[in-house]
């Protein structure tokens, strides 16, 4: 009885504190402020997930989000009602810190997370396992109008809201591949075993190698969905 009476006094408090910086009452740093937005270039912290949970769900929050990063987008037009894989809140993404092998159709919340994942994941691990950056992404496309192993349900890529990856490349021209390294010893593969489980920490889906053998050459990251890091 009393772990319950506890738990009640924690919640009515935690209500409290919400219904107070809400309303103005109470204010906090705006590090520590849950309004605050998400800035793609701040080191990740407790706040992260959340603010990056609002920011899909609000385009206009979403657009002022992915401004603060160093993308290089263009924004796209909407599509027309009626076609059977409709897009919305979509941009183009022409490049990031590294350079891409193709520009890539996205929603602003898959923009964002890849923005993060580059930032915060894939060029730390490049310099602290490779010892110099990635200076170009190689990807396999994301936006595709089709169901999921030609079954009922729509595959995430037919919204953009999903991204095939297949290698990085160097400072110095190497390329790091899923087939060529995934499977080798040495610093590659413990390279992309690391990209994989940061990328995990900005996508809501990872499906990798060890998944299945349809994506033994990519990762395949998603918003939305499934949950599953693989």
């Amino acid at each position: 009885m009393r772990v319950r009476w506890l738990w009640l006094a924690l919640l009515v408090v935690a209500l409290g504190l919400a219904l107070a910086v809400q309303r103005g009452w109470l204010e906090l740093p705006p590090r520590w402020d849950p309004r605050t937005p998400l800035d793609v270039r701040a080191p990740p912290d407790w706040l992260s997930g959340w603010r990056l949970w609002r920011l899909r769900r609000d385009p206009a929050l979403c657009a002022q989000v992915l401004a603060s990063s160093q993308l290089d987008y263009v924004s796209q037009p909407d599509s027309r009602l009626g076609t059977d894989c409709p897009l919305r809140n979509v941009v183009r993404v022409k490049a990031g810190e590294a350079a891409l092998n193709d520009s890539f159709l996205a929603t602003c919340s898959l923009a964002v997370s890849y923005a993060l994942f580059e930032h915060h994941g894939l060029q730390p691990l490049a310099r602290e396992i490779l010892g110099q950056p990635v200076t170009s992404v190689d990807h396999f496309g994301s936006f595709a109008c089709r169901r999921i192993g030609g079954g009922r349900r729509w595959s995430r890529h037919a919204s953009a809201n999903a991204l095939d990856v297949g290698a990085f490349r160097l400072a110095d021209g190497r390329s790091i591949s899923l087939s060529g390294h995934w499977q080798s010893a040495g610093a590659e593969a413990r390279f992309l075993r690391a990209v994989r489980d940061a990328a995990c920490e900005h996508f809501q889906g990872v499906l990798g190698p060890e998944y299945d053998a349809a994506h033994h050459d990519h990762f395949h990251l998603q918003v939305g969905g499934f949950g599953v890091c693989r």
